[in-house]
């Protein structure tokens, strides 16, 4: 009891004001209204032009959700939450393509620059490739997902996962491309009936990453999502799937 008594006193020592990360990029974003209904759950999955299928599976847990009791916790102190008084959905506007890292959004590349992402990472983050004949130092390969509020902003090292037969893309893609999939594991660790933040998840999340790895096969390269909470006032609600099948 010791030990967690320490850690308690410790969190509470921490100044929220002087965290490091605690910064918002100021960025043009697309929001869903405040609040959480029927029809915020309905914006969300029309905006990821998810399946009926998808948007069903949602709607069931809202409504389980609305059955349920927050929970408290022991030795958690926090202001009690008003679930509607928050964004469920907040999205970056989208950016024209760029062909070199001076073309970048400014406030993206501070964002990355501040949070202590190499120059070499943001430009595989934002799709820039060196110059044909430039300067190549030999790197370790991480693939990155990179999600900003409420989507996924790029993936990196797709086509190069995809020749070892390893799928790695935001999860709102893979249930539009990969549904068999989704549809058998999604749910099957954490079940949707789990507890009150799952079951909420579980309605509102908007993105995340999504991984599968074949029977026998091992993954080349290291994988890797970074989340960025960026948006005051929204809450962040990401699903990751990670499957790795038989002997992989």
């Amino acid at each position: 009891m010791a030990a967690v008594q320490e850690t308690v006193d410790r969190v509470r020592q921490i100044d929220v004001d002087q965290y490091r990360y605690g910064f918002e990029t100021l960025i043009e974003s697309d929001k869903a209204p405040k609040g959480l209904s029927e029809d915020i759950v309905r914006f969300i999955s029309a905006k990821k032009n998810e399946p009926d299928w998808m948007l069903q599976w949602r709607l069931e847990a809202y409504r389980r959700w609305l059955t349920m009791t927050e929970p408290t916790w022991a030795r958690v102190d926090y202001p009690k939450i008003d679930f509607q008084d928050l964004y469920y959905y907040s999205a970056p506007k989208p950016k024209k393509t760029v062909g070199s890292l001076d073309e970048i959004d400014p406030e993206i590349l501070k964002t990355y620059e501040k949070l202590g992402i190499p120059l070499r990472e943001v430009a595989l983050l934002e799709g820039v490739e060196p110059a044909p004949g430039g300067p190549d130092t030999p790197t370790r390969k991480i693939a990155v997902d990179a999600v900003f509020d409420s989507v996924s902003v790029a993936t990196t090292f797709q086509a190069e996962l995809k020749k070892a037969g390893v799928i790695f893309m935001p999860i709102s893609e893979a249930i539009k491309q990969h549904p068999e999939l989704v549809k058998k594991y999604l749910g099957t660790v954490v079940p949707t009936s789990d507890n009150f933040y799952a079951t909420l998840n579980s309605a509102v999340f908007s993105d995340g990453s999504f991984v599968y790895v074949p029977p026998g096969v091992r993954c080349p390269m290291e994988l890797s999502t970074y989340f960025r909470i960026n948006e005051r006032n929204t809450g962040q609600f990401e699903r990751t799937l990670i499957i790795a099948d038989k002997g992989s």
